[in-house]
Formats: structure tokens, C-alpha cells, sequence
């Protein structure tokens, strides 16, 4: 760029030098007139007006098409799960008021009124507020980044942040109906696809729930939406349309051991105790937690799939028989017999007409599991001993150990029974016992 001012001056120059300029008729030197055209160069001038455009894309696009450009991301890196680090778009209009800017004035009828009692209001210039772009920088930011809420853990799912696991509310209400009490628990959500030659690859959200009000009645449904909330909705509302009543012995397990089948899913239930708890699957511990069953063992074998599972154990929950049911079939008297209650004979149902003994055949089925299994029986595999059993070191240290054996289960019998580490020559032998630590008092430590 310089070499090119440098070049046109010389042409410049040139020219003038050529050129004879006359005065009254009196032809000028040469000298003199180049010293005055290079004066009249080297001046400052007035600078020319210029065209200014002040159009661009930052005032021809609105504030949601500009985010969108910075923040969007590509369908495929969607898919790809690109994009979750983004951040929030940001309402920078937000804390802007109309006469209020970086210089504080006083604006009559517009920031401050016409009239104060009998004065007129001039316009005025107040001091800065040093504060002023710190404010609305913290009152943009409060919308622009993430918020975690805290969440129970026992309410966060099955796995990180994912819906399967977690309650979704109870289902909307539907007439006179106000599903009060009742809760929704999601099993399955994932994305299914359907190709179809005029619309091509098709996606939607598909949403497998189960709702319950922990009395006995609930109910399954799949939702399928482009929106994973819409499918979440249509789920939900739709297992609310499909309730079915269970019933719950003592309030909390099943009434016997079952077996169900669905497609090549198997499912093995057992009858607990109470305080047992649930040892199962997950899903089918969200089911018995919206149905209200408290203490339960089950087992699958075969197909895992989630879907399969729940309506096969759903199967068995509604073809059990209750007591009554039982007693009426065998026409004999149901005793139960447990060891909470000292393996002492409980009878829980009678029929109204009850057989002799003669009219007993030799080989009917009389035990009741067997009975509620439909004369099936549990293939309980052997459990084979560790493999390092078989080594000298297992010996020696089951040698060593001898010594020590049932002293943790006397340990805790005899701090029941005595409050203290005790036998029966401790009345005896006084200084045997072992020393005690003594606490501290409170107000020493303080």
C-alpha cells in the first residue's frame, strides 16, 4: 500500500513539471511551482464524506435466530450426542428499562414525573452507579446455567439421570375419577424407529410405565409420542385406563409360590415372610412397590426382556388363588405352619362341606406348594464348594480358626442377656473381668 502512494506521488509530480502555468502573462519557474504542489499535498485536507452501511446480520436477524446459530446443533450430532455441554441461550433484554442506561439521567414523564407539588422537573444528570452492569450481568446469568435440584436417592432411578426408575406423578384425571393416592413409576424409555417408503426413517419415544395406589390395584401401559413428555403423558394416562386388582396376604406378599411364563421369559415367585423385604428384579420391585407388596423372592430364567417380565409376572399375581379359594377345591381344612409362631397349627380357611378321610385317594396332592405350583417342582441346583477348599491352606486355616468358632454369637448372647462380658466365674473370680473404658462426662470435654 505505501509502494503505491510513494509511486502516485511521483506521477503526480510528473505531471506538474510538464505543466506551465502563466501568471499576468509571466510564465513561473519550474522549481517553484513543484515546491508548491508538493505544499499543497503535504496539508491536511477536509476528509471526503463517505457511504457508511450499518446493516449486518446482527440487526436484520431477531435475538432468537442469532442463539439458534451459536447453540444448535445437527440432527446427526444429536444422535451422536453431541451438544450436551451447551450453553443456555440468554434474554439480554432482561433488566433493560426503557430510560435507564449506563448514564443516569432524569427523564420528566418518562423516569421520573412532570410535576413535583408546584415545581416542574428539569432534566438532569445523576451520579454514575458503579454497580449497575454487575447487577444486570448476575440477572442474566441466573437463567443461563444449569440448575441441579437434590434429589432423594432412593427417587433418582435405576441408573444416573435417566427416567427408568423414577416416579412421573400419578395419572390425569379422567372424569369423577382423581386418581388420589396413586403414583407412576417409568420401567422403559427408549427410542423406537419405523421405516416407511413415503416418510422414510420415522422416530418416536417409547415409554413403558406402571401406577399402582399401594393397596392392591395398578395397572401397565406402553406410550409411544415424538415427545418423550408426550409419550411419558399418553403412558401414563393410559395405564391409569388399565387397572386390575392383586391380592395381597396380611398386607404384605403374595399368597403362595407361583410360576409364570411369557414368551420365553420364566418367572419364579416366592411367599416371604415379613420383614424379608424385595429380592428381585428391579423391575418387578417397582411393580410390588405400586401394588404394595412388601416382602418377596422371585427369579427369572430365560428372555430379560423388561416388557415380557412384568406381563409374566402380572400373570402369576392374577391367576394365584387365596385361602378360601384353596379350601373350597380340596374341600379340606388350609393349616398354616410357620416358624414365627412356633410351628404351632393355624387354621386360616375351612370349606362349608368338609371330606373324611375315606374320601381322601391315596395319591392326591396334600402339600400345598405343590398344589398352588400345579404339581410342578423347582429345579434347585447343587451349590459346588469353592475350588480353594480343596487346598492344604484351607485346612490349616480352618485349624487355626477352630478356636475362635461361635465366639462372636456367644459375644452378642451373653451382652443381651448380662449387659456385660460375663460367665459363670466371674461371681467367682472378680479381677477376671475385662476392664471398662470410662466415658468422660460432658462437661469436662467441653
Amino acid at each position: 500500500m505505501a509502494y503505491r502512494i510513494i509511486r502516485s506521488c511521483k506521477s503526480v509530480a510528473k505531471a506538474a513539471q510538464r505543466f506551465h502555468a502563466s501568471n499576468h502573462g509571466l510564465e513561473l519557474p519550474k522549481r517553484n511551482f513543484v515546491s508548491t504542489v508538493n505544499e499543497n499535498l503535504l496539508t491536511a485536507k477536509v476528509p471526503l464524506i463517505s457511504t457508511v452501511r450499518y446493516t449486518n446480520f446482527f440487526n436484520k436477524l431477531p435475538a432468537e435466530a442469532l442463539w439458534k446459530g451459536v447453540t444448535s446443533v445437527s440432527n446427526a450430532g444429536r444422535r451422536r450426542g453431541r451438544g450436551k455441554g451447551l450453553k443456555l441461550t440468554r434474554n439480554l433484554n432482561r433488566g433493560q428499562i426503557i430510560g435507564v442506561g449506563k448514564v443516569n439521567m432524569v427523564w420528566p414523564g418518562l423516569t421520573a414525573p412532570v410535576l413535583r407539588g408546584k415545581e416542574l422537573i428539569q432534566q438532569e444528570k445523576l451520579p454514575e452507579d458503579p454497580e449497575r452492569m454487575a447487577k444486570l450481568a448476575k440477572l442474566r446469568d441466573e437463567n443461563s446455567s444449569r440448575k441441579s435440584f437434590k434429589v432423594h436417592p432412593l427417587d433418582r432411578g435405576w441408573s444416573g439421570s435417566k427416567l427408568p426408575g423414577r416416579s412421573i406423578g400419578p395419572p390425569d384425571p379422567r372424569g369423577e375419577e382423581t386418581f388420589e393416592g396413586f403414583d407412576t413409576i417409568c420401567l422403559e424409555s427408549k427410542p423406537v424407529f419405523n421405516m416407511s417408503a413415503n416418510m422414510g426413517r420415522k422416530r418416536r419415544m417409547s415409554v413403558f410405565v406402571v401406577t399402582g395406589n399401594r393397596n392392591g390395584l395398578a395397572g401397565f401401559a406402553l406410550g409411544k409420542a415424538v415427545e418423550g413428555k408426550a409419550a411419558v403423558k399418553n403412558a401414563k394416562n393410559r395405564a391409569g385406563q388399565r387397572l386390575l386388582h392383586v391380592n395381597i396376604y396380611n398386607n404384605h406378599t403374595v399368597y403362595h409360590d407361583f410360576f409364570s411364563q411369557f414368551g420365553k421369559t420364566k418367572v419364579f415367585v416366592k411367599k416371604q415372610p415379613e420383614g424379608y423385604g424385595l429380592r428381585c428384579h428391579r423391575a418387578i420391585k417397582s411393580c410390588c412397590e405400586m401394588i404394595g407388596i412388601k416382602d418377596l423372592y422371585s427369579r427369572i430364567e430365560g428372555s430379560t426382556n423388561l416388557q415380557h417380565i412384568i406381563k409374566a409376572f402380572f400373570i402369576g399375581l392374577l391367576q394365584q388363588k387365596t385361602h378360601s379359594q384353596i379350601a373350597e377345591e380340596k374341600k379340606l381344612h388350609l393349616v398354616e405352619i410357620k416358624k414365627e409362631t412356633g410351628e404351632f397349627p393355624l387354621v386360616v380357611a375351612s370349606p362349608p362341606v368338609v371330606r373324611k378321610r375315606e374320601e381322601i385317594k391315596r395319591d392326591e396332592i396334600l402339600d400345598y406348594t405343590q398344589y398352588v405350583m400345579n404339581n410342578r417342582v423347582v429345579l434347585q441346583k447343587k451349590k459346588f464348594p469353592p475350588f480353594y477348599t480343596k487346598h492344604r491352606s484351607w485346612e490349616i486355616y480352618l485349624r487355626r480358626q477352630e478356636y475362635h468358632r461361635n465366639q462372636d454369637k456367644v459375644r452378642i448372647r451373653l451382652l443381651t442377656n448380662y449387659g456385660e462380658l460375663r460367665s459363670y466365674l466371674t461371681d467367682k473370680y472378680p479381677e477376671a473381668r475385662p476392664p471398662r473404658k470410662e466415658r468422660k462426662p460432658a462437661d469436662a470435654d467441653a
